[in-house]
C-alpha cells in the first residue's frame, strides 16, 4: 500500500479582541473580558485541524464604549493587520467589535485588504461571500438600532430625573459636594461663591473681578486659578439657585440654594448689558486718586467726597477743618476742590515729569541693569499717556500712590511732590503685564 503525502495545512493566525463598554467589574478576577477570550480560544482551539494558532498579543478594551474606533486595543490590532501578522479576527459577539453599521464598514475594508478573516463565535457567517456580508449588515444594524434605542432611554431618564430636581452627575460645581448621589452643600466653598456674586455686584466687571481674584489666589474646585470664562460660567449656573437643568430649562431641584433670588437678579441685571458698556461703567467710576495724599498748606488732611444733582454726581476733596467745624485763618487757602481738577493736575504734571530728559535718563539706566533695551524704555515713556487711558481706575490709582509723595493745597494753587525713583519701576510694570493663564 503506497502512502500519498498529503498537502500541509496553512497556518492561520488568530487574534483574539474583546471590549466591554463599562469598567464596572473589571476589577473582578474573572471579569467579563475574560469570559469573551475564554469563549474565544475554545473555538481557535476547534479549528486546529485547520491550522488555526492564537498569537500571543491580546487586544482588550476594558471600559470603551463600542461607538468609537478610537481604542487602543483596536488601533493596535489594526496596525498589526497591516503589517502582516494577523491573518483571522475573532471576536466574542460582532458588537464587541463595533456598534456603529459605518465605522464596521471601514472595518471591514481593512480587513479586505489585508486579506484578514473575521469571525463571531457566536454568530457564524462568512465575510468573503456576498451572503456573509448581508447577513453581517443585518446583524450590524440591529445592533446600532439597540444602541441607539438604549441612548434614547438613558436620555429620557435623565430628562425625567432632572425634571423631579435629581443630581444626575458630571461636574461638581464649587459650593456643593455629592453625598448619596446627592448635592450637598459644601459651607467652605459657599461663602467664597457668595463673595464672587456680591464682589461682582460692586466691581460690574468680570475682567476686573478675575484679574483681583487670581492675585489673590482664589482656585476652582480643581485647585485652578480662575479666568474671566470660569466666573462668566459660575455666575451663570442656575445650580446656585436650587434648580436643575436640562436642554436649557431649569425645574427647581433637590438641593440647597446658595445665592438668593435678590442677589441672583442683580448679578444678571449687570451681565444683561453689553460687555464694552459695562467696561464704560467700571472705568467711569473712577476711585479718589489723591485720597490719603492731599493736605492743605496748613497741615489738614483733605478727604474725598460728592453729591448727586438728578442723575450727574459731583466729586470733591474736602478738608477734615470743613468737616469738623474748625476755625480756619481767611487765608485764601481752598477748603474744598473740585476732584477733577485736582487729579487732572496731578496727573498733568506727572506726564510733564515723565517728558523730561532728566526722567528719561534715569529710567533709562534702571531699566538697563535689568536687560531692557534703552529704546523699548524710551517708548514706554512715550506711550504712557494712551496706556493711562487703557488703564482700570484701580490700577490708575495704584500709579499715583507709588508716584506722588504729597499734594498741597496753597492759596496759590497745588504743590506737587513725585517720587522719581518709582518712576521706573512704575514703566516696568506698564512694559511687562501680567497675563491671564486660562483655568483647567
Amino acid at each position: 500500500m503506497t502512502n500519498v503525502p498529503t498537502k500541509p495545512t496553512r497556518r492561520l493566525r488568530c487574534a483574539i479582541y474583546t471590549r466591554k463598554s463599562s469598567e464596572e467589574g473589571l476589577e473582578q478576577e474573572f471579569n467579563s473580558l475574560h469570559a469573551q477570550r475564554e469563549a474565544c480560544e475554545a473555538y481557535i482551539a476547534s479549528q486546529r485541524s485547520e491550522g488555526w494558532v492564537l498569537v500571543r498579543d491580546q487586544y482588550d478594551d476594558g471600559g470603551i464604549s463600542g461607538g468609537t474606533l478610537e481604542r487602543p486595543a483596536l488601533q493596535q490590532l489594526l496596525v498589526d493587520i497591516e503589517d502582516g501578522l494577523v491573518d483571522v479576527v475573532v471576536v466574542y459577539k460582532i458588537d464587541r467589535l463595533s456598534r456603529s453599521l459605518m465605522d464596521f464598514s471601514k472595518l471591514v475594508e481593512v480587513f479586505d485588504r489585508n486579506g484578514v478573516t473575521f469571525v463571531s463565535v457566536t454568530q457564524s457567517f462568512n465575510t468573503t461571500t456576498s451572503m456573509g456580508r448581508l447577513t453581517l449588515n443585518i446583524l450590524l444594524s440591529f445592533a446600532q438600532f439597540e444602541r441607539e434605542v438604549t441612548a434614547e432611554r438613558i436620555r429620557d431618564k435623565v430628562k425625567a430625573s432632572r425634571m423631579k430636581g435629581m443630581w444626575m452627575g458630571g461636574y461638581v460645581p464649587l459650593g456643593y459636594d455629592v453625598i448619596d448621589r446627592k448635592l450637598v452643600v459644601n459651607e467652605e466653598e459657599a461663602a467664597k461663591v457668595r463673595m464672587v456674586f456680591e464682589r461682582f455686584v460692586a466691581i460690574g466687571s468680570a475682567t476686573v473681578l478675575a484679574r483681583e481674584l487670581r492675585s489673590e489666589g482664589f482656585r476652582n474646585k480643581q485647585g485652578t486659578l480662575v479666568d474671566k470664562g470660569y466666573l462668566y460660567r459660575l455666575l451663570n449656573n442656575r445650580v446656585y439657585r436650587g434648580e436643575a437643568v436640562h436642554k436649557g430649562k431649569s425645574y427647581p431641584g433637590e438641593h440647597e440654594a446658595i445665592i438668593d433670588p435678590r442677589l441672583w437678579e442683580q448679578v444678571h441685571d449687570i451681565m444683561s448689558e453689553s460687555p464694552r458698556k459695562r467696561a464704560n461703567n467700571s472705568r467711569t467710576q473712577t476711585p479718589a486718586l489723591l485720597k490719603g495724599l492731599l493736605f492743605t498748606a496748613t497741615g489738614a488732611a483733605m478727604t474725598p467726597s460728592s453729591t448727586k444733582k438728578g442723575t450727574r454726581r459731583y466729586r470733591y476733596y474736602v478738608s477734615m477743618d470743613l468737616l469738623k467745624n474748625r476755625e480756619t485763618p481767611e487765608d485764601g487757602i481752598p477748603r474744598r476742590l473740585p476732584a477733577d481738577t485736582a487729579e487732572a493736575a496731578v496727573i498733568t504734571e506727572i506726564r510733564r515729569v515723565l517728558r523730561t530728559p532728566e526722567t528719561t535718563a534715569q529710567v533709562i539706566a534702571a531699566l538697563d541693569r535689568e536687560d531692557i533695551p534703552e529704546a523699548e524704555a524710551i517708548e514706554a515713556l512715550q506711550q504712557f499717556p494712551k496706556l493711562w487711558d487703557q488703564l482700570f481706575p484701580g490700577e490708575q490709582a495704584r500709579i499715583v500712590q507709588l508716584l506722588v509723595r504729597r499734594v498741597t493745597v496753597t492759596a496759590e494753587g497745588l504743590v506737587i511732590d513725585l517720587r522719581t525713583a518709582g518712576i521706573a519701576g512704575v514703566m516696568r510694570d506698564l512694559m511687562t503685564p501680567r497675563p491671564l493663564v486660562a483655568a483647567a
